[in-house]
């Protein structure tokens, strides 16, 4: 499965902003997704996931009650979206696609990465 992501830009801190994330392919309902973002000199670290087809999501501490993680099978699209926005939500936004998700290694349920889409916070 190919990802691309979308939905980036530059937003003042308080703001939102909503990511997409289209996949190819027909086998999109069997995979779980994820976002991951990466800020400038850190590590990616896990941001959100959501399961196949029971709406099951799971968040990292630092973004509950301000993220929401979303899909839509029928179009292939995994969404994030983002409220009040902080400037340390800066970071490229990656989103994936996997077999499992692994609440304490997120990263290794995920077989399929897009490219990022930079989001910038300002203060």
């Amino acid at each position: 499965v190919q990802l691309q992501a979308s939905g980036g830009g530059l937003v003042q801190a308080g703001g939102s902003l909503r990511l997409s994330c289209a996949a190819s392919g027909r086998t999109f309902s069997t995979y779980v997704m994820g976002w991951f973002r990466q800020a400038p000199g850190k590590e990616r670290e896990f941001v959100a996931a959501i399961s196949r087809s029971d709406g099951i999501t799971f968040y990292t501490d630092s973004v509950k009650g301000r993220f929401t993680i979303s899909r839509d099978n029928d179009k292939r699209t995994v969404y994030l979206q983002m409220n009040s926005l902080k400037p340390e939500d800066t970071a490229v936004y990656y989103c994936a696609a996997g077999n499992y998700y692994s609440s304490s290694y997120p990263e290794r349920g995920m077989d399929y990465w897009g490219k990022g889409t930079q989001v910038t916070v300002s203060s």
